[in-house]
């Protein structure tokens, strides 16, 4: 029993279930859902779809590097059947299995050490900012003694207003008309 990926999103797809698309160079296509499906025929990229693991991975969200992964493609080779190989291929596999999550678990927490320091500092640059805010307020102008200068720059200018000439008042504006000789 081979368990194929689908082509999209790269999750299981267990025999009789999901769709297959074969091109006309014999390409086969294997998809989960309709969704990866319809997302395939719209022509997107996996790598820019933000639930497909392939964003995850391209992202930094999912390890990318690691044994495990190999020998999840190691098993899917058609080898002839030994009672006892399927014995420590499945022993193996419950292994690996937790060697995996283990792993992932350390990545997980590594990864969110990392964004909770970037979170402190963010929130440190905003309390900064915020003090330094209040800071500026303490400095406040003296509002009782006037000096001549700013006395000079409250007169207010008088400029002459020039009357409008409208299109809509007849005589005001230029004339429309043409002179023909």
């Amino acid at each position: 029993m081979r368990i194929e990926k689908c082509y999209f999103c790269s999750t299981n797809v267990y025999p009789g279930h999901g769709s297959a698309f074969v091109r006309n160079d014999a390409k086969v296509f294997r998809f989960c859902t309709s969704k990866c499906h319809k997302n395939f025929k719209m022509k997107r990229n996996p790598r820019k779809v933000r639930w497909t693991k392939a964003f995850r991975k391209a992202a930094g969200k999912e390890m990318t590097i690691d044994s495990t992964i190999e020998f999840e493609k190691r098993r899917n080779v058609p080898v002839r059947y030994d009672r006892e190989l399927v014995q420590t291929t499945i022993k193996a596999m419950r292994r690996v299995g937790e060697i995996k999550q283990k792993r992932e678990h350390a990545f997980w927490k590594n990864r969110m050490a990392v964004a909770r320091e970037k979170q402190k500092a963010h929130r440190r640059k905003v309390s900064e900012a915020v003090k330094a805010k209040a800071s500026v307020k303490l400095v406040q102008p003296m509002s009782g003694i006037e000096s001549p200068e700013s006395t000079k720059i409250r007169e207010k200018i008088k400029v002459p207003a020039k009357k409008s000439r409208s299109a809509l008042v007849p005589g005001g504006g230029q004339s429309m008309s043409m002179d023909i000789d």
